[in-house]
């Protein structure tokens, strides 16, 4: 860090000068997942937005690979002028630490974060005829302890660790099977090979709708809009406080000028309180966020940090 800062020292005159008239020019958004995704959706509706508050055009950068941690560490060794951000994960801002054997960046020392624009809700879905209900899961799986087998996309991603979330709190015991990726665990799931898997809300609504499969609930503080008659895990296993959503924060590297990252986050505060915008990305099964600070969300990094360190440990998981 002490070196980092001393590599930084002999730009701050110039970058804060910079600020003065930021941005004067075309701005980078990283996203560190290939285009598609929920997160490159999410991030690509907001760059189009942003140049009604910032005058100037946000373009979309995809950088994929080693699970985020491509696109994230070249967004941590961009010039901190505020002409680069990254559009993080859950994932590659709260896991990554706790995850990787030996960490290529500090998302908390390396960043400083700007705002935590929404979140894709996460939900627990099984295939007809295992259960009714999330009740009804735990109740299968407690009267045959290690039968079911639920999938998610991966060893350490935020699905599976949401889904080991879930085991703990309702003290079952349930067989994880790793893919790579949501379409062959849903694949699976509704070719009977698995009897559960979790997801995003936007990715398993057609099957759910269609009767394919079945969501028994949402792990967000309130319901889905998308999904009303489905409720969230609190509920339905008076779990009060229980809460697992893919977030997505907006992120700069550090050393950027203060009233740059203000700025920029205000264009963000902005850009959520429109009421088309925020039922758009409602319709695309998003929780929008915009509340937070730029301080509140590095507090919300680290807590989500805090939050998954003993599951990751319990589970052993690491990085592939």
């Amino acid at each position: 860090m002490k070196r980092r800062a001393l590599l930084l020292a002999p730009l701050a005159a110039p970058l804060v000068a910079q600020a003065q008239a930021w941005p004067d020019r075309p701005l980078r958004m990283i996203v560190p997942f290939p285009p598609g995704g929920a997160t490159d959706v999410f991030a690509r509706r907001l760059a189009a937005r942003l140049p009604a508050q910032l005058g100037q055009p946000v373009v979309i950068e995809n950088r994929a690979g080693a699970a985020g941690a491509i696109g994230t560490l070249e967004a941590a060794r961009a010039r901190p002028d505020g002409q680069t951000m990254l559009f993080g994960t859950a994932s590659t801002l709260g896991l990554y630490p706790l995850l990787a054997e030996r960490p290529q960046f500090d998302p908390l020392r390396d960043f400083l974060p700007v705002a935590i624009p929404g979140a894709a809700t996460v939900a627990f879905v099984v295939r007809p005829g295992v259960a009714d209900s999330l009740a009804g899961l735990v109740a299968a799986a407690r009267a045959r302890p290690g039968a079911l087998r639920y999938g998610s996309p991966g060893t350490g991603s935020y699905l599976h660790m949401s889904f080991e979330l879930f085991k703990r709190e309702a003290g079952v015991d349930i067989e994880h099977v790793p893919y790579r990726g949501s379409a062959p665990a849903m694949a699976d799931l509704l070719g009977g090979h698995l009897d559960a898997i979790t997801d995003t809300v936007a990715t398993t609504l057609e099957q759910h709708r269609s009767g394919r499969a079945r969501m028994l609930a949402v792990a967000s503080r309130a319901r889905s809009p998308l999904v009303p008659e489905v409720p969230t895990v609190a509920e339905a296993l008076n779990l009060a406080g229980f809460e697992a959503a893919v977030w997505l924060a907006v992120m700069l590297p550090i050393g950027t000028p203060e009233p740059i990252r203000a700025r920029l986050a205000e264009a963000i505060t902005v850009t959520l309180r429109a009421a088309d915008f925020r039922t758009e990305l409602e319709a695309a099964g998003f929780e929008v966020g915009g509340s937070l600070s730029p301080t509140q969300s590095g507090d919300y990094i680290a807590a989500e940090q805090a939050k998954w360190r003993p599951i990751v440990a319990a589970t052993g998981a690491k990085l592939e």
